[in-house]
């Protein structure tokens, strides 16, 4: 079989590219930009779908019908974002993921592989995730408003309420109902953890990112 030459491999590169590029009004910076912000994104939501279905899998305890239903809940709430993005990527002219080893170039968010969490581990620890999320979600609507894509910017407003809404019910539902406090103090850290005493396992089995 004849070898095909680098000059040959780089037009069958280009006419490719062409194949499935979006015509837009932006720029090329524009696009590469909005591109950027938005894939991390889209992998942070994968990510984080994933985590919110693991722990409603996973969950046990006396609250188990309530915290498996919330979870449920936000799963497919933060699963309905990924269409949205990702075909944000593609109207403004980029590509998006394509494969669960993109996402995992990408993402931001940490996995947890814990053989077991306990139930206000796991709320705490999605709480935290979705405080960071919102925090990317910001960051990338400076992004697109830079760039004057004024479509983006307003689903990621939207994206950002839905986010804090998870957030806040998280963040109530680890309330301890004998003290009235939370698992997790307001910078992040367990409670436990910063007075000395052992944290639940928030950080056991989470993934570290290089």
């Amino acid at each position: 079989m004849k070898a095909i030459s680098a000059k040959k491999q780089q037009e069958l590169k280009k006419k490719r590219g062409a194949a499935i590029a979006t015509p837009t009004d932006l720029g090329a910076r524009a696009t590469k930009d909005i591109t950027g912000a938005l894939n991390a994104l889209l992998a942070d939501v994968f990510a984080l779908y994933l985590k919110t279905k693991n722990f409603h899998w996973h969950m046990s305890g006396p609250h188990f019908r309530d915290y498996h239903l919330l979870l449920d809940e936000q799963s497919d709430q933060i699963y309905a974002m990924t269409d949205p993005i990702a075909e944000r990527v593609r109207k403004v002219g980029g590509v998006t993921l394509r494969s669960i080893g993109h996402i995992s170039r990408l993402q931001r968010v940490l996995d947890n592989d814990a053989e077991f969490v306990t139930p206000l581990d796991m709320l705490a620890e999605l709480q935290e995730d979705n405080k960071q999320l919102a925090s990317n979600f910001r960051a990338a609507h400076e992004v697109c408003e830079e760039h004057g894509d004024i479509a983006t910017t307003s689903l990621i407003e939207v994206w950002i309420d839905e986010t804090e809404r998870r957030a806040w019910f998280l963040f109530e539902a680890s309330r301890n109902a004998d003290t009235g406090e939370h698992l997790y103090s307001g910078d992040g850290v367990p409670r436990r953890r910063r007075d000395g005493g052992r944290s639940h396992g928030v950080d056991r089995g989470r993934r570290q990112r290089r």
